[in-house]
């Protein structure tokens, strides 16, 4: 995978991150804004073809770098956020108790 571009998009209620190929979406993360100071990651998903990649992890990097910028938290509600939160002690400090 070379340098990939993560988009981002946000409402008053739900946001994405989101990594584009020519055919449209590859890999997504979205969440839901629960409060001022909480997010929570509710589905993680890439294409069958770019499985294996790292384009979701690379998401959920990006999600934490923004949930630091931001100074709120993250709720993993979906198994694969919840999984990298176990991979990633170094992203404990974003994580919602």
């Amino acid at each position: 995978m070379d340098s990939v571009t993560i988009q981002h998009k946000e409402n008053d209620v739900r946001g994405v991150f989101l990594i584009e190929g020519e055919n449209g979406i590859i890999s997504e993360l979205t969440y839901t804004i629960k409060d001022a100071n909480t997010i929570l990651i509710d589905h993680t998903e890439t294409k069958m073809e770019y499985e294996g990649q790292g384009y979701a992890s690379k998401l959920m990097e990006r999600a934490v770098e923004y949930a630091r910028s931001k100074n709120i938290k993250i709720e993993p509600l979906c198994p694969f956020a919840e999984v990298k939160f176990d991979e990633h002690p170094e992203y404990a400090d974003v994580r919602a108790n």
